[in-house]
C-alpha cells in the first residue's frame, strides 16, 4: 500500500520504515504537497500492522515537519518539501590492480610488537577505576596537570633540561602544534622558514592557508639558516636533533646563531625533536630549547616513543605565547582524552617510559646494524649513509643515481615501500640520489631481504636507464 514494502526481520523498527518510505516519497513528489495520507487505521489495515505503529509513524512525520495535522481532519503532506535531486554521474575508474607490499622501508613506524601493552592495559584500567567524576569534565586547552608534571621531571632525566611545569602544554601528537603555532606565529607578509627537504607536515599547513614559504638549503650539519639573515620572517622551523630526512645534528654554532637571529628579528624557533631519544653513539642530543627557552618553542611527541595513534604530544611555550594558544585550542578541540593521559602519567611517573626507551634503543641499534651491513654487503662502496646515528630510519646516497618516478613506481610494483628523499624537497629535482630506509618496524630478516630485493631492482632498472642520469 502506497509504494511500502516492510521488513518484518530488519532491524529497523516498522514504524521507522513506514516513516522512512513516506519520507522519502514526499521529497522526490511523488506524495504531492497538500495531498492527504490515509487514516491510521485504513494505512495500518493495509500494510498488516496495528494502529499504533501507524501513529508513530505520522508523529515522526509531523515532528519533523514533513506533514501538517488539524483535528477532526486527515493528514497533509507540508509545502515546500519537494527536492529535485539531480543524477550524479559517475566516471568509470579504471581499477589499478593492488601489489601487496612485501617490503616496508617507511618511515618513523616503531616496533609495535615490543611494546609493553599488558602493562599499557593495566594502566588503562586503573585510570578508569579512579578517575572522578568532576576529572571527566572538560579540564581546559592546558592538559592533565600530572601529566605536565612527569613530562618536566622526564626532560630532566633524559634531555638535562629544566622546565616549568605550567610551560607545558599537552597536544594530540605533533600535528596539532603545527597548526596551533602557525596561526599563532603568522606574522602577514612574513615567511615562515623551513628547511629544504622537510617533513610534509609543517609546509603543507603552510601551505593550505597560503602562507609565505621561505627554504633553507639542508646540508649534513642540517640546516643553512645563512640565507634567511635579510628576510622577514615570522618563524623558523627546525629539526635540529636528527634533521628530518637527511638526518644532520645542528651544530652549536648555527644554533646559536639562529637564536641571536630570532632575539634581533623578532620571531621564534620552532624545535621539532621527534626521535632524538634513540641515538646510538653518546647521550641524546640537547635541545636548542637548553641554549634559550624565551626565543624556542619545543615541540614533542610520544608517537615514536609508545606508539602512533596515542595521539600525545607537548608544547614548551614562552610566555607570551600562552594567552593565545589557550584561546585557540578552546576553540579546536578543547583538550585530549583524559583515560590515556592519566595512563601516560603512570608509566613516566613509575620511570617504565624511560625502561622502555633503554630497551628499544638497544633493539633498533641491532636493527640499524643489520641494515648497514646488509646495505654495505649488496651495494659495497656505492652507498653513503646519512644520518645513521640516531632515529629509525636512514638516509641513502648512490652517487651518479637519479631515483625518478619511473624507478619509485617501479618499487611499488615490485612491492617495495621506499620514499625518495625528493619528494620531501621543495623542487623535485633536489636529492634526487637518495632513498630513505625506515627499519624500527622490522625484523632482521625482513631487512636482509628487503635490501637484497632493492638491491636486484636498482640493478635491474639501471640496465633500463631509469634510476641512471
Amino acid at each position: 500500500m502506497w509504494g511500502i514494502e516492510l521488513q518484518k526481520k530488519s532491524k529497523i523498527s516498522l514504524a521507522r520504515q513506514i516513516f522512512l518510505s513516506l519520507k522519502q516519497r514526499i521529497l522526490t513528489g511523488e506524495i504531492a504537497q497538500g495531498e492527504e495520507l490515509p487514516s491510521t487505521r485504513e494505512l495500518a489495515k493495509g500494510l498488516g500492522v496495528s494502529r499504533n505503529t501507524v501513529c508513530d509513524a505520522y508523529d515522526m512525520l509531523l515532528t519533523e515537519g514533513f506533514i501538517v495535522s488539524r483535528q477532526g481532519a486527515l493528514s497533509r503532506v507540508a509545502e515546500g518539501l519537494h527536492i529535485v535531486q539531480k543524477e550524479v554521474v559517475s566516471l568509470k575508474e579504471h581499477k589499478k590492480e593492488h601489489v601487496p607490499v612485501r617490503w616496508d622501508f617507511k618511515t618513523g613506524q616503531p616496533d609495535l610488537s615490543l611494546f609493553p601493552w599488558p602493562l599499557w592495559s593495566q594502566m588503562i584500567r586503573h585510570a578508569t577505576n579512579t578517575l572522578s567524576a568532576q576529572q571527566l569534565e572538560y579540564s581546559g586547552p592546558k592538559g592533565y596537570e600530572p601529566l605536565c608534571q612527569e613530562i618536566a621531571h622526564w626532560l630532566m632525566r633524559n634531555r638535562s633540561i629544566d622546565v616549568n611545569p605550567e610551560d607545558i602544554f599537552i597536544t594530540s601528537g605533533a600535528t596539532q602544534a603545527f597548526h596551533l603555532l602557525v596561526d599563532i606565529l603568522y606574522k602577514e607578509d612574513y615567511a615562515f622558514a623551513l628547511e629544504n627537504p622537510s617533513h610534509p607536515g609543517i609546509h603543507t599547513v603552510l601551505q593550505d592557508r597560503g602562507h609565505l614559504l621561505q627554504w633553507m638549503p639542508v646540508d649534513q650539519q642540517g640546516a643553512n639558516i645563512s640565507c634567511i639573515r635579510d628576510k622577514d620572517i615570522s618563524a623558523v622551523y627546525v629539526t635540529p636533533s636528527h634533521q628530518f630526512p637527511l638526518g644532520g645534528i645542528l651544530p652549536a654554532t648555527r644554533r646559536a646563531a639562529l637564536i641571536r637571529l630570532a632575539s634581533e628579528k623578532d620571531f621564534y624557533v620552532i624545535e621539532d625533536d621527534y626521535d632524538s631519544e634513540f641515538r646510538y653513539s653518546g647521550a641524546p642530543v640537547s635541545p636548542i630549547y637548553s641554549m634559550d627557552s624565551s626565543r624556542v618553542v619545543y615541540v614533542g611527541t610520544f608517537s615514536k616513543t609508545l606508539f602512533p595513534s596515542l595521539r600525545i604530544g607537548f608544547t614548551i611555550l614562552p610566555k607570551p605565547l600562552q594567552a593565545k594558544w589557550k584561546h585557540y585550542r578552546n576553540f579546536m578541540d578543547v583538550q585530549n582524552p583524559v583515560l590515556e593521559q592519566v595512563a601516560l602519567t603512570e608509566f613516566l611517573r613509575k620511570r617504565k617510559m624511560d625502561k622502555h626507551i633503554q630497551h628499544m634503543r638497544r633493539i633498533y641499534a641491532e636493527k640499524r646494524n643489520v641494515l648497514l651491513n646488509a646495505v654495505e654487503h649488496s651495494f659495497c662502496n656505492a652507498v653513503q649513509f646519512w644520518g645513521d646515528a640516531s632515529g629509525l630510519h636512514v638516509a641513502l646516497q648512490f652517487p651518479g643515481m637519479e631515483f625518478t618516478k619511473e624507478f619509485m613506481l617501479s618499487c611499488q610494483n615490485a612491492g617495495i615501500r621506499i620514499q625518495a628523499v625528493s619528494q620531501y624537497c621543495s623542487v623535485q629535482n633536489n636529492h634526487t640520489d637518495k632513498l630513505l630506509m625506515g627499519y624500527g618496524h622490522l625484523n632482521n630478516t625482513q631487512i636482509r631481504k628487503g635490501v637484497k630485493a632493492l638491491f636486484q631492482l636498482i640493478a635491474e632498472n639501471s640496465s633500463q636507464g631509469l634510476a641512471l642520469k
